[in-house]
C-alpha cells in the first residue's frame, strides 16, 4: 500500500472520529427527559423489547423460534424453521445460539450422546 494512501485514509477516520466527539458531546448538553411512570403490568413487556434491542436480527429471529418450542428444539431444525439449507441449518443456527446461551436467555438440555435441546430459559 502507498504511503500517500495511508495518510490520506488516517485523515479520513480522524475527521470522522472528530465529527463522532462532537456528535456526543451535543447529546450530552441535551436536557434529559423527566421519566413517565410505568405500571407494573407493563414493566415485563417491556423487558423483553429491551432484550431484544440488544440482539442482532438473526439472534432475535432464533430465540422467537425457540420460545415457539416450549419442549425444546435442536439447532437443525432452528435453521430449517428459519429458511436454510438442510446441509447448512446446524451451523447457522450455532453462531445465535453460542450469544443467546451466553446472555442466558437459552438454556441447553444435553440428551444421550451428542443430541442437544435448546429451550428458553
Amino acid at each position: 500500500m502507498r504511503l500517500a494512501h495511508k495518510r490520506n485514509v488516517q485523515k479520513k477516520l480522524q475527521k470522522r472520529m472528530k465529527a463522532f466527539a462532537v456528535n456526543l458531546t451535543n447529546s450530552k448538553q441535551a436536557e434529559p427527559q423527566a421519566p413517565t411512570p410505568v405500571s407494573p403490568s407493563k414493566s415485563e413487556p417491556a423487558k423483553t423489547v429491551a432484550v431484544n434491542a440488544n440482539l442482532t436480527p438473526k439472534q432475535a429471529q432464533v430465540l422467537d423460534i425457540v420460545t415457539q418450542h416450549v419442549d425444546g428444539i435442536n439447532p437443525k431444525n432452528i435453521g430449517l424453521e428459519a429458511g436454510q439449507e438442510e446441509t447448512k441449518a446446524a451451523s447457522w443456527a450455532t453462531g445465535a445460539l453460542k450469544k443467546l446461551l451466553e446472555e442466558n436467555l437459552v438454556e441447553k438440555v444435553q440428551l444421550a450422546g451428542n443430541k442437544v435441546l435448546y429451550k428458553r430459559a
